[in-house]
């Protein structure tokens, strides 16, 4: 969804940014999820959920800048809340074991 939303976007930084920290959040969990043992795993998950954030910042952003409409930016950070939940139950469950 990030890459249509952001498809015909001129601010390329912008666009870059929201781009690749909306990657990262996938990328580190797939590399925390092979870096051997859970601890190094949460370090990862921990990083994702700072991706997480910073998504979540630039929707505000991509608001205000008139980027996309106040109801595709909240549609947008519901679903990153979501995964941040998920992320975050995973981080309790892998403590836990």
């Amino acid at each position: 969804e990030i890459y249509s939303l952001t498809r015909d976007l001129k601010d390329w930084g912008f666009k870059d940014q929201l781009q690749r920290a909306a990657v990262s959040i996938m990328n580190n969990i797939a590399e925390g999820s092979d870096a051997g043992g859970d601890g190094i795993f949460v370090r990862y998950l921990h990083i994702s959920l700072g991706s997480c954030s910073e998504v979540k910042s630039m929707f505000y952003l991509c608001e205000d800048l008139h980027y996309c409409s106040p109801e595709r930016a909240n549609e947008l950070r519901i679903k990153l809340k979501q995964i941040s939940s998920s992320v975050n139950k995973l981080i309790n469950y892998l403590k836990t074991e």
